[in-house]
């Protein structure tokens, strides 16, 4: 046994259907097409969601619910995760671009932070917009806060 006649098991593979070869072919005259509209066409193709003029399902089912276009939407960073990043680059002031630079927000991003563990060093941090209770933490801990205009 070698590889020159190696093929798969009998029945595993078929032929091609080749349809629009003449009426011997079997598959000749319309090509499985049937007679006359547009899906006989040359060129034919269906919108999609199509259901061949039954109610689409996208129209069958009820609509709900809008979008705010003039929502903020934030990120959330919490005492906790900036404690760390203080601890671990020895920072103690804390803008945007600190946070962007290691990875915990993105260059378009509002940042907001928000109150979630203990903060235990002095930190001066500006961002777009603060949590009641990380402002309380930040100010117990004699640092400062800044809010910024985006």
């Amino acid at each position: 046994m070698d590889l020159s006649n190696l093929k798969p098991a009998k029945g595993a593979t078929h032929k091609s259907k080749r349809i629009g070869r003449g009426q011997g072919s079997g598959k000749g005259g319309t090509s499985t097409r049937g007679h006359k509209g547009a899906q006989s066409r040359s060129g034919y193709s269906s919108k999609a969601g199509f259901e061949g003029g039954q109610m689409p399902l996208y129209r069958r089912i009820p609509k709900f619910g809008f979008k705010n276009l003039r929502r903020v939407a934030y990120h959330g960073i919490n005492l906790d995760t900036l404690q760390k990043l203080a601890d671990l680059k020895q920072i103690t002031d804390i803008t945007v671009d600190v946070l962007v630079a290691n990875g915990l927000a993105d260059k378009k991003d509002r940042v907001k932070i928000l109150g979630r563990g203990e903060l235990t060093s002095k930190l001066n941090i500006s961002a777009h917009a603060f949590s009641a209770s990380a402002q309380k933490a930040i100010e117990a801990q004699e640092g400062t806060v800044t809010k910024i205009d985006a």
